[in-house]
């Protein structure tokens, strides 16, 4: 399987190396990308002369790794995401790029009929229906890599007749231990220690809002077909049952593993046809060494956006993400505090234009506009 990398410097692209790395005889790197953090790009190629096409987003730096490699062709354009999948020789995309960027490569892979494994969960936050559309139609195939849709499907694969409920895992991230009333002067240097998981800084305030979970559920919705009715969430201290499903018979199924992103990798990138464990048992309770926690929404509110996209489609999935994504990021400067990440998020689903049924160009458009719009929420914080 020929396979291009998208996010190769990132957590899951490193973890996707090390997979393909391990698995030499059916697997080999073709492409890649790696956005500012071009250090490994070396590296990788030394370890990987099958790499013909690779993407940096720095056109300086482009031009000083062409003259070093020669026989590889870069891209720092801001089409060459796109280019370096339709260039190479590849079957399969691995999107593990961070945020609303991630979403154009994944609508590209499918339009291209390429099997895409799907790290980035703003392809279906945002773009969820388009890119059911495009599977719908027909065209390529998806397969999720985040450890909770992993598990999911695992059992999803084993029995899917008489589900009453998914119930996605979260660990409360960082500040699983202190009250809402407690999180007004959190920094993100304490945001940041999670204590579970080894990520990206974006998604560890994600973590620590539990928007990470609401896009978790917005996933689910898209990959498996179930509505909020049917979906529920469950803190787990330890992140090793990753989710679990619950059965009108009145038994559950679920995953029990490591918290290793290495494992949900390998079954995306095999398409789920590598052997694989799935547990059954009757109550949480029964998981001895486990600790399960009822999920509060009054303690972590910023989930319920996960409703609004599930309920009504559209654009809100686009607003959602890209005012969440200024936030965040604002957050991490030190600009606004933690709990002001919500209150943009809110304002900007009030504010921003709705659209149902929205192309690709609308997507693109919303995401634009809304950032705008939270860029100046933030502006007035100060």
């Amino acid at each position: 399987m020929k396979i291009c990398l998208l996010g190769a410097s990132g957590s899951i692209g490193t973890q996707t190396i090390d997979v393909i790395n391990k698995n030499p005889d059916d697997f080999e790197l073709v492409s890649f990308s790696v956005g500012n953090r071009t250090r490994c790009i070396s590296n990788i190629l030394k370890k990987h002369p099958s790499v013909t096409h690779v993407y940096l987003s720095d056109n300086v730096k482009k031009k000083q790794y062409q003259k070093k490699f020669p026989k590889v062709t870069f891209y720092s354009e801001v089409d060459g995401l796109c280019r370096i999948i339709e260039e190479s020789d590849n079957e399969m995309v691995v999107n593990a790029l961070v945020g609303f960027v991630g979403l154009v490569p994944s609508v590209f892979s499918l339009e291209h009929n390429k099997l895409l494994a799907l790290a980035n969960k703003e392809s279906l936050v945002v773009g969820g229906e388009l890119i059911n559309k495009l599977l719908e139609e027909g065209k390529g195939k998806l397969y999720p890599i985040d450890s909770e849709h992993s598990a999911l499907w695992k059992c999803l694969k084993v029995s899917d007749e008489h589900v009453k409920k998914l119930y996605l895992t979260a660990s409360g991230g960082a500040f699983r231990k202190l009250s809402l009333e407690e999180l007004e002067n959190v920094t993100p240097e304490d945001a940041l220690k999670h204590p579970t998981w080894k990520m990206g800084n974006k998604i560890t305030i994600d973590c620590a809002t539990m928007m990470n979970k609401a896009f978790e559920l917005i996933e689910a919705y898209y990959l498996f077909g179930y509505k909020s009715d049917k979906l529920g969430v469950t803190l787990h201290d330890e992140s090793y049952l990753h989710s679990y499903v619950e059965y009108e018979e009145g038994y559950f199924r679920g995953e029990i593993n490591k918290p290793d992103m290495r494992n949900p990798i390998k079954f995306a990138l095999y398409q789920g046809s590598v052997p694989f464990d799935t547990r059954v048992f009757n109550d949480l309770a029964d998981l001895k060494g486990l600790h399960f926690h009822e999920f509060d929404i009054k303690r972590y509110p910023i989930v319920r956006f996960a409703d609004v996209v599930i309920s009504n489609g559209g654009t809100y999935g686009a607003i959602i993400n890209a005012s969440n994504e200024i936030a965040v990021n604002a957050f991490l400067r030190h600009r606004i505090p933690f709990l002001m990440i919500d209150e943009i998020v809110s304002k900007s689903v009030e504010n921003m234009k709705k659209i149902d049924d929205p192309s690709l160009d609308d997507l693109l458009e919303v995401d634009m506009e809304t950032r705008l719009y939270a860029s100046k929420l933030v502006e007035e914080c100060k």
